[in-house]
């Protein structure tokens, strides 16, 4: 195994299993999100398959993450795929777009959000 396939991952088709992500990929997903952050804080970690730098920020946060589903349900959103709702996840939480980024939703609204090196465990924990 390559250096490369070590630190960014050997497929652009892999998903990522570890976290027990829902996959975002239907507009009126974003409505049962937001009804869902009112029970819980819901996560969304928008993600480029084609950057390195999001591959790279998502096998970290895939490594550090240790929240139960009780604790945080998280969503993933391949966002060259579905730009659409990307560009919605923006416009509704009124964050631009970055990738990667996170977002952090508790009560319909977006109360923490970080893209590229600032993608940490560590710093949502104070949110969650």
């Amino acid at each position: 195994m390559s250096f490369f396939t070590n630190v960014f991952g050997s497929s652009e088709n892999e998903k990522p299993t570890k976290v027990g992500w829902r996959m975002l990929t239907d507009l009126g997903q974003l409505n049962e999100l937001v009804e869902l952050s009112h029970q819980q804080p819901v996560l969304i970690f928008k993600h480029s398959t084609r950057c390195s730098i999001s591959r790279f920020a998502l096998k970290n946060f895939e490594n550090e993450y240790d929240f139960s589903k009780e604790q945080l349900q998280p969503y993933f959103l391949d966002l060259l795929e579905y730009r659409t709702i990307s560009n919605e996840i923006a416009n509704r939480f009124e964050v631009m777009h970055q990738s990667p980024q996170i977002l952090l939703i508790k009560a319909g609204k977006c109360v923490y959000h970080e893209s590229h090196d600032g993608i940490e465990i560590s710093s949502l924990k104070k949110f969650v």
